[in-house]
């Protein structure tokens, strides 16, 4: 593991103080952006009714508002390294309350999809992100505890919005429902106030660009001569074009071992991350409990849930734990497949609950875990960018988790295969990264110790350089035999220079 180096962010975190006026904030951002594609699902089988629809048709609803939300990542990443997360929260907070309020007019499943899916996805992308990015700039000794509270937000929002909505829906139906859910997704306007900005005193990223600009174009009218082909011109904007990119997107993780390990494992666990929980409550109204009852399952996971985030933020911070944190959240993934895999077995309520809580637990504890352990891979300075290169890989099986749960649903009439196979699914994609993790551990401490020795074997670096200096002073001797050729490197250096000597 590398250790969080102090220097990356230019400065030293407070790790308290307004950090846990953040950290609240953050808690309702992340708890909208995690929680409302869960708590919609109480609203499938009147939707289903309303539109004669399939569970594989509403099932895209939730479907392309968590890839909304997690594909808007990259742009997320951008915005907050362009102006900051207090901003771009607050706007998200208003796209949501927006797509609400317009899915309430809807008339077709379509519309339904851009309002719900598009719109109100895109504004939870813009508080997730932003969100957890500047608890990384508040906090760093505490900084799984922070991360595990934040998370803790999701099922507070889900213990609460859940029995919410089933009320909101007899009393007002799904019409009105939508309307008043608008509006309370505009407090995220008001989590978003909280996130005062922190760092180093910069310029603005608009300022420092215009100002590069500039030195960089007195530099080619200075330095480069009027007849410079159009080809060399070319290359250099497009250059200058990836390098603008690669500002405020930083690809070079693709070359991070640690990243790639993260990135694939996460990848594959998303395809069968979410779909448990969407399908939770029609899956008790399908055994044939009370619509209240099937709620509440919701309810009894989020409780769990809120307990085993912070929790789980607590043992990730102690010292046995945090230098070996990818390895607790490798089993973390692979406890949540058993409990989806041991799902059938639950035939009654009774049966449910016990499900439904360690469901929560397992689920607390991966997602206390899912941003601090890509945070200790990369670092904080590198994390933003980190953060919304991951988000658009994971939104394809995002995706099409729970499409391909309702087609199961469909096919077999019977949810059992839906929960087999995101069981199995999770439990190869903790055991892919548990074997990844050790050995990427394996190679870092390798490669540890081959710098270790060469800082205290001072003689083999002072012979190399040695040599070097010894090949350099014989290359540039002068001798009647090297004079010609002499002559004529600094002919072609000149020539290439543009100049012309006479």
């Amino acid at each position: 593991m590398s250790p969080p180096v102090l220097s990356d962010l230019g400065y030293v975190p407070p790790d308290g103080g307004w950090g846990w006026a953040v950290v609240f904030g953050a808690s309702i951002s992340i708890g909208f952006a995690f929680t409302f594609p869960k708590a919609f699902t109480i609203y499938f089988r009147e939707l289903q009714a309303a539109f004669s629809i399939s569970y594989s048709q509403i099932a895209w609803t939730t479907s392309i508002m968590c890839a909304t939300t997690y594909g808007g990542g990259p742009i997320s990443s951008i915005l907050v390294n362009r102006y900051g997360s207090r901003p771009v929260v607050m706007f998200g907070g208003l796209l949501c309350g927006v797509g609400m309020i317009s899915a309430a007019f809807c008339t077709s499943i379509l519309q339904l999809y851009i309002c719900v899916g598009f719109i109100t996805g895109f504004g939870l992308a813009l508080n997730l992100q932003p969100s957890v990015i500047i608890i990384g700039k508040y906090f760093l000794k505490r900084r799984p505890i922070a991360n595990g509270l934040a998370m803790a937000g999701s099922p507070v929002m889900l213990c609460t919005l859940a029995p919410l909505n089933q009320f909101l829906f007899e009393n007002f139906g799904w019409r009105g429902s939508f309307l008043i859910l608008g509006a309370i997704l505009l407090n995220c306007c008001v989590a978003g106030a909280l996130f005062r900005p922190i760092g180093a005193a910069t310029a603005s990223a608009k300022t420092q660009d215009a100002l590069t600009g500039k030195i960089t174009e007195d530099a080619m009218e200075m330095g480069s001569p009027k007849n410079v082909p159009m080809e060399n011109k070319t290359e250099e904007g497009g250059k200058g074009c990836c390098e603008k990119i690669n500002q405020y997107l930083d690809f070079s993780l693709f070359k991070h071992r640690g990243f790639l390990i993260y990135l694939i494992g996460n990848v594959l666990m998303f395809l069968g991350f979410f779909a448990p929980i969407v399908f939770l409550a029609p899956y008790a109204k399908h055994t044939g409990i009370d619509e209240y009852s099937a709620a509440f399952l919701l309810s009894i996971l989020a409780i769990v849930d809120m307990v085993a985030r912070p929790t789980t933020g607590i043992i990730a911070n102690s010292k046995w734990v945090r230098p070996r944190i990818q390895y607790f959240f490798s089993f973390a993934i692979a406890f949540n497949g058993a409990c989806h895999l041991l799902c059938p077995l639950a035939s009654s309520y009774t049966g449910l609950v016990v499900y439904s809580s360690f469901f929560g637990l397992a689920f607390g504890m991966v997602c206390a875990m899912l941003f601090e352990t890509l945070m200790d891979l990369v670092g904080a300075a590198r994390f933003t960018s980190a953060v919304g290169l991951v988000t658009i890989a994971e939104c394809c099986t995002i995706l099409l988790g729970p499409p391909i749960g309702g087609t199961l649903i469909d096919t077999f009439g019977d949810y059992k295969y839906m929960f087999i196979k995101c069981g199995a699914v999770m439990v190869l994609a903790g055991t892919f990264l548990f074997i990844m993790n050790y050995y990427n551990y394996c190679m870092l401490a390798k490669e540890e110790k081959v710098k270790k020795t060469k800082e205290e074997d001072p003689k083999s670096v002072r012979t190399e350089n040695e040599g070097r200096n010894n090949w350099n002073k014989d290359t540039t001797q002068v001798g009647p035999e090297l004079e010609p050729l002499r002559e004529e490197q600094e002919g072609v250096k000149k020539e290439m220079n543009g100049t012309n000597e006479v």
